[in-house]
């Protein structure tokens, strides 16, 4: 990292960033070009559950190569000035990088959708309907790498 003044290494704070955020970027590789998704998630044990429909440009992908690139931003702000140059941003950022596996048993389906809705805060008495259980895939990426970092007053 080039401004190691603005690097997070506390791992307090990176599970924070990483238990509280609500959106994810996904990137893959399609055809030498970067292809990259925004999804809602689930964090648990170092891995992120994502939701998917059983096809579609994503799954194809993924099923080639199963590496990606990931980022999650946490609690954005614009912080105005008067002179423009001088404008900022107050925020925390990971990028990190692992592997994703395709999860088509119902049960660990289940289990990746409790995460993911404990997440975005329902985390008791979760109802899945079985027709949605079978229409859908889950997404397990397993965190390899992580690099995290801030800007902004965060005291």
């Amino acid at each position: 990292m080039r401004r190691k003044d603005k690097e997070i290494t506390d791992k307090k704070i990176i599970e924070e960033i990483l238990s509280k955020s609500v959106l994810c970027r996904i990137a893959m590789i399609d055809d030498g070009r970067p292809y990259i998704v925004p999804l809602n998630y689930g964090y648990f044990n170092n891995e992120l559950y994502f939701h998917s429909a059983l096809t579609g440009k994503k799954i194809e992908l993924l099923k080639l190569n199963k590496n990606v690139c990931f980022e999650i931003e946490y609690s954005t702000e614009i912080i105005k000035a008067d002179v423009s140059c001088k404008w900022s941003m107050r925020y925390r950022s990971l990028i990190g990088y692992g592997t994703i596996e395709i999860i088509e048993n119902n049960d660990q389906k289940r289990h990746g959708l409790d995460i993911i809705m404990a997440q975005n805060g329902k985390s008791l008495n979760n109802i899945y309907e079985e027709k949605q259980i079978n229409n859908l895939l889950i997404l397990k990426l397993k965190i390899d790498e992580i690099s995290c970092k801030q800007s902004g007053n965060w005291n």
